[in-house]
């Protein structure tokens, strides 16, 4: 059972967090600026200074990665002048032209290990934001550009690194653009926001787990990037809550008529006489409807789904937060993972003391 006195408790949340999981994710920000200094160092713009590759490949791999590559690709696409390829495993085609992108957390991830070290053999650039040590840096060793952890936290929390070393390698390539440093600064002021003294009602992600609490959540993106966040969302809420969520592009979560029958019967506000020892309907469903496109398009749609689903929520992050596209993804991405842990404390499912061990030096 949910203990949502925890969360308006400082005190107790601290001694609860045994992990020192908030304050993990409260380093965002510091993330972010980690790899903008060691892309500086390694000279990551001017190395990356090619021309216009025949096509950027991004490798989905475990973890924040299958959600990170998903949401690059969702902010390139729109205007990027090269082909961009989202794939599990370097594809036998790569060459000489072509840029590869590659996130984990996983140092001994040998199938990414034979995949880079085939696309460097046959001439390939590719950057990998990951580990320093293990069969993956290994095998970009000498051949590539390794942007590695300089903050240590646990990988279900490297959204932000990851996401940064693709803008930043984006941007070098010509690309996209996008400013490393607002979002950086936008995290460290979403942290703030978040920050475990702040009460709920001030707090947006202790509010956001209230709104998730004792509910199935079912995260609906308005556009593509949005259903990305989702999609990270989701994974945050599995490994902290232990929350099942289900992530999807509105247009598709839509066209499947029964759950969107319990969606539109559900998603008010819970009966609180109910007793949920004798619910036999189980869970009731919170849709929360996620969009980080502006403009009359993205207005558009939101008014539909707005009126197909009443009873939603709605999370736009541009009518609160200053910042481009990859900057609103970013922060409500950390939202939602602060949500998640403090879900996760208040629901006792964090698995106590000995989750985190920092990384050493």
């Amino acid at each position: 059972m949910l203990d949502d006195t925890l969360l308006d408790d400082p005190a107790r949340l601290a001694e609860a967090d045994t992990s020192g999981l908030l304050r993990a994710a409260a380093m965002a920000g510091a993330q972010v600026r980690s790899v903008t200094e060691l892309a500086a160092e390694i000279e990551l713009a001017d190395r990356l200074d090619l021309g216009r590759p025949r096509a950027l490949v991004l490798v989905v791999r475990p973890g924040v990665g299958r959600a990170l590559t998903k949401l690059l690709a969702a902010l390139l696409m729109p205007s990027c002048p090269v082909p961009v390829v989202i794939t599990d495993a370097v594809p036998s085609w790569i060459g000489a032209l072509d840029v590869v992108f590659a996130h984990t957390d996983d140092p001994a991830d040998r199938e990414l290990a034979a995949g880079i070290e085939r696309a460097s053999r046959y001439g390939a650039t590719v950057v990998l934001s990951g580990p320093q040590d293990g069969p993956v840096a290994a095998s970009i060793a000498g051949k590539g550009l390794l942007l590695a952890p300089r903050i240590p936290v646990p990988p279900e929390l490297t959204f932000a690194r990851g996401l940064a070393a693709g803008l930043l390698t984006a941007n070098a390539l010509g690309v996209l653009v996008a400013d490393v440093e607002v979002l950086a600064d936008q995290l460290d002021a979403e942290a703030e926001r978040g920050h475990l003294g702040r009460d709920s009602f001030a707090n947006p992600a202790k509010a956001l787990a209230l709104r998730l609490a004792d509910r199935l959540p079912m995260l609906w993106g308005l556009d593509p990037a949005a259903v990305a966040v989702a999609e990270h969302a989701a994974y945050a809420l599995g490994a902290y809550a232990g929350t099942v969520c289900d992530a999807a592009d509105y247009r598709q979560a839509v066209a499947r008529p029964a759950l969107l029958r319990a969606a539109m019967s559900g998603s008010g506000e819970q009966d609180i006489f109910a007793d949920p020892d004798f619910d036999e309907q189980g869970l009731k469903p919170r849709v929360l409807l996620l969009a980080l496109h502006t403009g009359p398009t993205a207005d558009a749609a939101r008014y539909e789904a707005s009126h197909t689903l009443p009873g939603a929520g709605l999370i736009a992050p541009a009518d609160e937060i200053v910042g481009d596209e990859p900057v609103r993804a970013g922060v409500l991405a950390l939202r939602f993972e602060l949500a998640a842990v403090y879900l996760g404390l208040a629901a006792g499912s964090l698995g106590g003391a000995g989750h985190y061990a920092p990384a050493t030096a």
